[in-house]
């Protein structure tokens, strides 16, 4: 157990619960482009929920070295019901975005209390979300040029599940 009460354990450890969230809400929306037949970016979204649940481990690999008493809290259902791609990869943003602010934040506490050693693992996270915006705000970019056309569509597909991230 951590010797003393630290504001950035107990962020890392709601950062854990944020980044199971983000698995399943990815995986959600894999089933979501599964049902809409739409089979690389499931392909992409299930690659990126596992991605996700390595963020998640990192973290917690990251506490358990420190000694910190992990203890998880449930995590939220997902939404669900996205009527297309630019739908989902809409929301994806959105939430890259977010998990973007909880990360700052994170550090923002890890400078405050002088936790160097915190600062040095958050640097990783803070350099992996400019790279998970800018990889979602892509892929909204492409879906918005395509439209409707169904070969933009087709293409886009196929590369995103020859990438999967």
């Amino acid at each position: 157990m951590a010797t003393k009460k630290s504001g950035v354990y107990d962020a890392i450890l709601k950062q854990i619960n944020a980044e199971m969230y983000s698995a399943y809400l990815y995986l959600q929306f894999s089933a979501d482009a599964n049902a809409m037949k739409w089979n690389g970016a499931a392909a992409w979204l299930r690659a990126h929920a596992a991605e996700e649940m390595t963020h998640a481990t990192r973290f917690y690999d990251y506490l358990i070295r420190k000694g910190v008493d992990v203890k998880f809290d449930a995590i939220e259902k997902p939404a669900t019901g996205a009527k297309d791609l630019l739908e989902i990869f809409k929301a994806v943003y959105g939430h890259e975005i977010k998990v973007t602010a909880m990360i700052n934040k994170i550090m923002e506490t890890a400078v405050a209390e002088k936790d160097y050693a915190a600062i040095a693992e958050l640097q990783w996270f803070v350099t992996e979300q400019v790279e998970e915006e800018e990889t979602v705000r892509d892929i909204v970019d492409m879906l918005e040029k395509a439209g409707k056309s169904p070969e933009a569509l087709l293409f886009i597909d196929s590369r995103l599940g020859s990438q999967k991230e």
